[in-house]
Order: C-alpha cells, then sequence, then structure tokens
C-alpha cells in the first residue's frame, strides 16, 4: 500500500522527540538503562499507527515495549498518538527489520509481535515475509528459550507458510486460532487494520510460537 507522505514530517518527529530512538545501536545491551527499570521488553515489529502498541502500553505498565517501523510518514502519527497519553514504558524506533540484531542484545527481548504483517504474495517475495526463515533467525538471536513471537493476520495464506516456518525453524505452536475473533482468547488488542477487517466479517488467524532453542 503506498504512503501518503505527512506534511511537515520531520518537524512533528522532532515534536515527539522523548519516545524517539534515534540512535538504538547506542541502546544494545542497554535497554533497562534507558527505561530506568528491568521490566520484560516486548516489541512489535510493523506497528503502524500505533493503536495496538498505545494500548498495549497502557493496559500493561510493567512492560516496556518497543514500536518498529521503517516509514517514518506512518510511525510518527503513531508517535502523535501516544505522546499526550505520557507512557513512559514505550519507545518508537525508525528502523528495518533486518537490522535488529544491531539493537537488541540475546534476551533483551521476551516477546515479539507481528501483526498484519505485508503478506508479499508472489513466490518469489517470500524472503520478504517477516515469518520467512532469514527473519525468523534474526529473532532467535533476541529471545532467550521459551520466549514468544505473537503473530496475527488476515491472510490465509500467509498464515499457513508462518505455521510451517514456525515449525521448521524449532518453535513450539498453541494457541492457533483460524477464526481468532469467536475464539475463547481473552486478551486480544486490535489493530487498525483488524478492526476494519473485524467489521467487514473477515476471519483473524493467529497462533503464539515459543521458540525452543537452537538446535
Amino acid at each position: 500500500m503506498r504512503v501518503r507522505k505527512k506534511k511537515n514530517c520531520d518537524i512533528r518527529l522532532e515534536k515527539s522527540g522523548s519516545l524517539w530512538i534515534k540512535n538504538p545501536q547506542d541502546l544494545k545491551g542497554k535497554w533497562a538503562e534507558e527505561f530506568g527499570n528491568q521490566n520484560p521488553i516486548h516489541i512489535e515489529i510493523g506497528s503502524g499507527k500505533g493503536k495496538f502498541i498505545c494500548e498495549m502500553a497502557e493496559k500493561y505498565p510493567d512492560i516496556n515495549f518497543i514500536a518498529i517501523e521503517v516509514v517514518k510518514d506512518v510511525i510518527v502519527i503513531a508517535m502523535e498518538k501516544a505522546e499526550p497519553k505520557g507512557l513512559k514504558n514505550l519507545r518508537f524506533l525508525i528502523a528495518d527489520a533486518g537490522n535488529l540484531c544491531d539493537y537488541f542484545e540475546k534476551g533483551e527481548v521476551k516477546r515479539i509481535y507481528l501483526n498484519f504483517s505485508d503478506p508479499w504474495k508472489k513466490r518469489k517475495q517470500a524472503k520478504r515475509r517477516l515469518t520467512h526463515k532469514n527473519f525468523l533467525d534474526i529473532y532467535k538471536n533476541l529471545l532467550n528459550n521459551g520466549d514468544f513471537i505473537w503473530f496475527k493476520t488476515d491472510n490465509k495464506a500467509l498464515f499457513e507458510f508462518s505455521l510451517n516456518s514456525f515449525a521448521e525453524e524449532n518453535f513450539k505452536m498453541s494457541e492457533i486460532s483460524f477464526d481468532l475473533h469467536n475464539s475463547d482468547f481473552e486478551d486480544n488488542v486490535m489493530t487498525e487494520y483488524e478492526t476494519r477487517f473485524s467489521e467487514q466479517g473477515m476471519p483473524i488467524y493467529r497462533v503464539c510460537a515459543t521458540y525452543l532453542g537452537w538446535e
């Protein structure tokens, strides 16, 4: 989907500067110092306009959240949404998922959220999917054994691809749902996309993937 350029985007980003981590590589291994506590860190890769991550940070003040988005014209909206809430446990990175090992030490991240990631539908685009082996290998370098990836999508083909990827890369899957909103899962916080899709009656697919460690 093409993203419209936001007027005065750089100026708007600077106004939310307390939430924006400009040089995340400097905090590798030091995120506890940035947040001022030893609370677990959860990251959302592809945070979009921020509905999910802002609501999660409000709901769970004893967890530190980091929103990661590669498009600054999108993340500025999320930052502007978060800034007036005064959330001390939320930070934002403008970064590519392929570079996450430059920003986090092994075990610094307790949970990864992948919400409605781009399905990259063409077969030749498979390596761009955030649940492709190449990305799962990156996530393994952030997580400890027993840590989690929570994945949600509206795209059945991507969901099936992802289930296979998790199985092949030593993740144990649980809470698999092919219709999340008609399941008994009670801890669901919706994204902007999810709200729209659910209103249209579309099924939402979800899985919890637990990292079992390097083989």
